[in-house]
């Protein structure tokens, strides 16, 4: 057993997941993407969450992404899979496999699927996947989106949690676009890793002593949030960077995320594999992806070579 690891901080992507042309997810092509990703500015990859499309494949597909990035030697420590499930059964052997594979901690979604339950039922969940998988390994970070899981996670919530499960629930994704939710977190636990969700709030959150960013974007923006990151840790100002940045989040966001990323992909490494999303998602017809590249052109952000 190793030794438990500490705070995840940095730049995390919210890791895109590139699919073969039968629409399995393309193991060999997303580890590549992980190195790339580490080798831009990377500290951290945030696998299977939403911009990964995780809740499109099924537990078994889930498994075999996490088993394989661990097999291609893409680094424990720099991994955080999404492991969330309206299952509890599904989401203790996904987490209990991403234990074992040595990631350095999951990011986990509450279950959405019943609307309005309590914070007892929450609760319950949370310690049913962290007793089921029974692993002083386990690091959990919550992943706050209630825009789209319409299922919040409150200070409560998360209050009893750190009480009852001290060094093991650790740190908060937040995507709610709530500043003052995420302001509130950091100052209200202290130690606990609030991480927003989105680009524009890397800096106003370092500011009040965020441990970061785990964003969509930083799949291909990802240079430009370490020069904020580790700009701002060095005593520099960094808010025309952060400037350029937020305004890439902007372009970007107009679309799909997912779909446009991939787009962006397909246009950086001139392979139009990268396009392919699983239903409901809809690849970027021609026009939008003109459209979508001539904005990133038209605010001067400069998109990383291909490996």
């Amino acid at each position: 057993m190793t030794d438990a690891p500490g705070l995840m901080k940095g730049v995390l992507a919210a890791v895109l997941t590139p699919l073969k042309s039968d629409g399995s997810p393309d193991d060999a092509r997303l580890a590549r993407h992980c190195r790339w990703l580490l080798a831009n500015g990377c500290d951290g990859l945030a696998v299977l969450g939403t911009t990964g499309e995780a809740n499109s494949f099924c537990l078994k597909e889930r498994i075999r992404i996490v088993e394989k990035l661990a097999e291609a030697g893409i680094p424990g420590s720099a991994l955080m899979p999404g492991t969330g499930d309206c299952a509890l059964p599904n989401a203790i052997t996904l987490t209990r496999v991403a234990v074992k594979c040595g990631v350095h901690g999951v990011l986990m979604l509450p279950p959405f699927y019943y609307k309005n339950v309590s914070d007892d039922g929450l609760f319950a969940y949370y310690a049913g996947v962290i007793d089921g998988v029974g692993d002083d390994r386990l690091r959990i970070y919550l992943y706050h989106f209630p825009q789209m899981s319409a299922t919040p996670i409150s200070y409560g919530l998360i209050e009893r949690l750190l009480k009852a499960y001290p060094g093991i629930v650790v740190g908060m994704k937040d995507s709610s676009g709530d500043f003052a939710n995420m302001k509130g977190a950091a100052k209200r636990f202290p130690g606990f890793a609030v991480l927003p969700g989105s680009d524009d709030l890397l800096l106003p959150m370092l500011k009040e002593g965020g441990a970061g960013c785990i964003t969509a974007c930083c799949n291909v923006v990802s240079a430009l949030a370490a020069e904020v990151w580790r700009g701002f840790h060095a005593g520099r100002d960094v808010s025309a960077a952060h400037e350029r940045l937020t305004a890439a989040r902007k372009t970007i966001s107009a679309y799909p995320l997912s779909s446009a990323l991939k787009a962006i992909m397909a246009r950086i490494t001139g392979d139009d594999a990268w396009l392919a999303v699983r239903p409901p998602l809809v690849t970027l017809d021609a026009a939008k992806r003109a459209a979508l590249f001539q904005a990133l052109d038209g605010i001067g952000v400069t998109l990383p070579k291909a490996a």
